[in-house]
């Protein structure tokens, strides 16, 4: 039981340790997936203010 309460305390660690890299690997993907989808012509549906929208091609901004 004790070892799992380690092994948790030491994965927490890892992501507060690691969070600044996560994140840039996190909006690298996104914009990735965004670019594709533009560049295939698929709409993306997100959240804009609290309302859910579907972005055109065209409306997908990937800067």
């Amino acid at each position: 039981m004790e070892t799992n309460k380690r092994i948790k305390k030491e994965r927490a660690n890892l992501f507060v340790t690691h969070s600044e890299e996560i994140n840039k690997a996190y909006e690298r993907a996104v914009r990735d997936a965004l670019s594709k989808h533009k560049k295939a012509g698929n709409s993306v549906v997100t959240s804009i203010n609290g309302k859910i929208v579907t972005l055109q091609p065209d409306q997908i901004d990937v800067s």
